[in-house]
């Protein structure tokens, strides 16, 4: 590939006659006017407009005089995006000379005078790009090879009605590759790569259908155009635009109220209650059904995957990750992104900065970014840590905290017990910090959470159900929110543990955090919950692993039946936001399994089940908690599991299939296949570089640059401050680091803010606050510079190279017709 000029390519044959039309000066002289005509085309406007000067007509025309005059062809692919015929632009009054071509280049790129065999290339390519704007009328979109693009009229337009601007407009210099074939592989690989990644999409629609979780809507609208056979309901995927005009709060009046209450500060736990429902709720094979009465004859249907579909469905993509050819193909087009990302840089990074520079009391410092991955128990830092310690112990030395073996404990015997005092504790004596020696050993770094070694500190400081209720958690949550709020652009998701021991554990958690006044704007809740069934089985706490699906689930289901009962739950509730997986992905364990496994209520073993076994059977009762909800009224939920951190690969295959979000995703840089999958289907990835350094991947190895320069959805994010960061600001720690180690541009790091404000689950008129009214349209429509800071530049290129690369997969599929399902094949 050579990129001279405008950075194109064209089909070797045509290069071939084109040298050999070339090879006398009589073939020159019969191009010369083709050559006058086509070079004063291509001059373009400094604001990326199609230019047509005056061409004067002359017997004796000097060759030599026209070929010495530079020709600015660096936007020339521009004038093959716009829509408007070649021939609209204006005429510009008469000139004396043969051909007004203008001199202007755009600095700091200089246009050197090419030799003659290379201008009649570049005229041959132009003449090829007139005709095909001339001869059809299908759409096609040279600059982006999106041939035939679908669109949604919906979509298109923004939430005021103002008028939609057109990506091509933004004037930058874009990377294209030109000819019949821009995949570089060969053709049977290429319909073969299409049919599988279709498939793909189109199993991760369906499981994000189901769920009401949000898919990309530019993917959704090229599966539209695809007819493939529909197993699991008639429906089409969810888009993000979908999954907003089903949310709770919708209209624009619901909207205005709200931004009206966070205005008045009014009570955040005085919420709407609907009125109670006598549903029968029921597990069946580990999932709970809702009936209308007692009989359980007449249900109320809401669909879901079964497991022996999950397992078909899983085997599918594990089959597809390990194709040879698919491999090599999917390989080849994320190094082409990172080429085409570098190459993008060097041609527009000055473009970029200057856009940011022009934008008034904007940066970086002051664009919305959240904490996407962050765990409540480790969201405070060690110094904070200990200077609470301190205070709690100077000021309520006193206080019962503990029963130790059924006698009641003060702070200061508890600490007397130990030989220490306040003025002995330091931070090196918390020993809550990840060092050298917790690398990949995750035993050692989940001690780290008892302070002083002391697992009597981790339950009086940092539990939410102790003796006193969890007092002193949640006054350190209150600081650390008030930081957040003091810091104002800051925002952070919580985790809260829910571990399925018993079934009041709900309310307890929902009695904290409203007795507490646990609440800021400036945060949302995860409930996380670690796989643990093994130490429960072993410990005689359950029988069997739908005790732990009853005691997590049915509470949210009987409150979502009659919130009357469960008042506390039902408020709380309003600021969950999603559930999460969490434990040591490295254990081993068997990764597939077959339509033979064991149902929840026959799981008796002492084994731990395994990692997709977790997330399907969470991912099935949020399915059918979130269909209850949404016919209620009320909020619905996420998975946003760790997934990808260690352990095996097939854990990204359940991430992809039933998770909205993922958190870490170190492995898919070892799955071409999935990574590209992920690219397509812009599955938010939280990535925290630090944690990982201290755990499982050294810093210089971390693919998060790599990622991001693909075009993954990336989002920077602290995962545990008490045990990897040193400042009271961990989220800006962490910005800074990476800036620093991996040369960041302030374009890229107000990319990861945005990033992490579209991956969070804050509510829509939260984010139309932060982003822009039209945040979730894709391209520069959905852009507000003013406040992410992000340059439309950067997004038009993001989207563009999107849509380049879904029409090479999807032009195929139209040519060859429509795709049969692999299902069918069998």
């Amino acid at each position: 590939m050579t990129y001279r000029g405008m950075l194109n390519t064209t089909d070797a044959a045509d290069i071939r006659g084109l040298e050999q039309d070339s090879d006398s000066f009589d073939s020159i002289l019969v191009h010369q006017h083709d050559m006058q005509r086509a070079m004063a085309t291509i001059q373009i406007q400094k604001h990326g407009h199609a230019h047509r000067p005056k061409v004067v007509p002359s017997k004796q025309t000097d060759l030599g005089a026209v070929l010495a005059k530079p020709v600015n062809i660096h936007r020339f692919h521009s004038l093959a995006k716009c829509d408007c015929d070649l021939t609209d632009s204006p005429d510009e009054p008469k000139v004396d000379g043969d051909v007004e071509l203008s001199n202007e280049i755009s600095a700091p790129y200089e246009v050197p005078q090419f030799p003659i065999e290379q201008i009649e290339k570049k005229l041959q390519i132009q003449r090829q790009l007139n005709e095909k704007q001339s001869g059809t009328s299908r759409g096609i979109v040279v600059g982006h090879l999106v041939q035939h693009s679908p669109s949604s009229s919906e979509d298109q337009l923004s939430v005021g009605g103002e008028p939609t601007r057109n990506d091509a407009d933004i004037n930058f210099q874009r990377v294209s590759i030109s000819g019949e074939d821009t995949s570089g592989v060969p053709l049977e690989d290429l319909e073969r790569a299409s049919t599988l990644l279709i498939e793909a999409l189109r199993l991760r629609s369906h499981y994000m259908a189901m769920s009401d979780q949000s898919f990309p809507a530019t993917t959704a609208r090229f599966l539209k155009t695809v007819r493939l056979k529909d197993r699991l309901d008639t429906s089409t995927g969810k888009s993000v635009s979908d999954i907003i005009r089903n949310m709770s709060v919708t209209s624009l009046q619901a909207d205005m109220q709200a931004r009206q209450s966070l205005a008045m500060v009014v009570d955040p736990w005085d919420v709407e209650f609907p009125p109670d429902e006598n549903y029968i709720i029921k597990p069946k094979n580990g999932v709970f059904h809702i009936y209308k009465d007692e009989t359980l004859k007449d249900e109320l249907s809401f669909q879901y995957p079964d497991l022996s579909q999950f397992v078909n469905d899983m085997h599918v993509m594990c089959n597809m990750i390990a194709d040879g050819p698919l491999k090599s193909f999917c390989y080849r087009r994320l190094c082409y992104l990172s080429s085409k990302y570098q190459m993008h840089v060097l041609l527009n990074e000055l473009r970029e900065l200057a856009a940011q520079k022009a934008v008034p009391h904007r940066d970086f410092y002051n664009t919305r970014k959240v904490d996407t991955h962050i765990h409540a128990a480790s969201c405070m830092n060690q110094k904070h840590l200990l200077r609470f310690i301190k205070k709690a112990l100077k000021n309520n030395a006193n206080e019962v905290v503990t029963l130790t073996n059924g006698q009641p404990m003060t702070l200061a015997q508890v600490f007397q017990s130990m030989n220490l005092t306040t003025y002995d504790l330091t931070v090196d004596m918390l020993d809550v910090h990840a060092d050298r020696n917790t690398f990949h050993r995750f035993d050692k770094f989940n001690s780290k959470y008892n302070p002083i070694g002391e697992s009597r500190l981790r339950e009086v400081f940092l539990k939410t159900d102790n003796y006193l209720n969890g007092k002193y958690f949640a006054q350190i949550i209150k600081e650390v929110a008030f930081d957040l709020e003091e810091s104002k652009y800051q925002n952070a998701e919580l985790r809260l543990s829910i571990y399925g021991k018993s079934p009041d554990e709900w309310n307890k958690l929902a009695k904290w955090a409203i007795d507490n006044d646990v609440y800021s704007s400036n945060i949302r809740w995860l409930i996380q919950i670690p796989r643990l069934y093994d130490i429960f089985k072993s410990n005689k706490m359950m029988e069997s692993f739908q005790e732990i699906i009853n005691n997590i689930f049915l509470p949210l289901f009987q409150a979502t039946n009659k919130p009357s009962e469960h008042p506390n739950l039902h408020r709380f509730l309003q600021y969950v936001i999603g559930f999460d997986s969490v434990d040591d992905e490295s254990k081993p364990e068997n990764p597939l399994f077959d339509n033979d496994v064991p149902r929840p209520e026959d799981w008796t073993y002492e084994e731990n089940p395994p990692y997709a076994y977790y997330i399907y059977y969470m991912y099935a009762n949020m399915t059918v908690l979130n269909k209850f909800r949404q016919n209620r009224g009320m909020n619905t939920f996420v998975l946003r599991p760790h997934c990808g951190e260690a352990g095996p690969v097939q854990h990204l295959v359940c991430g992809y299939l039933m998770a909205e979000n993922i958190s870490h995703g170190l492995l898919l840089r070892k799955v071409p296949v999935l990574q590209y999958l992920y690219y397509l289907t812009q599955i938010g990835i939280a990535m925290s570089p630090l944690s990982n350094n201290s755990l499982f991947l050294n810093y210089h190895r971390n693919p998060l640059p790599e990622y991001l320069a693909r075009g993954l959805i990336i989002s920077l994010s602290t995962d545990d401050p008490l045990q990897f960061h040193f400042t009271k600001e961990p989220l800006m720690e962490e910005y800074s680091i990476a800036a620093q180690v991996w040369k960041l541009s302030s374009c890229d790091m107000c990319e990861l803010a945005r990033n992490s404000v579209l991956m969070s689950g804050f509510p829509h008129f939260i984010k139309q606050q932060w982003l822009g009214p039209n945040y979730f349209v894709d391209g520069i429509n959905g852009n507000d510079i003013t406040r992410t800071n992000v340059p439309e530049i950067r997004v038009a290129y993001r989207y563009e190279t999107l849509l380049d690369e879904l029409s090479n997969i999807f032009k195929v599929n139209q040519k060859c017709g429509s795709t049969t399902s692999i299902h069918d094949k069998k």
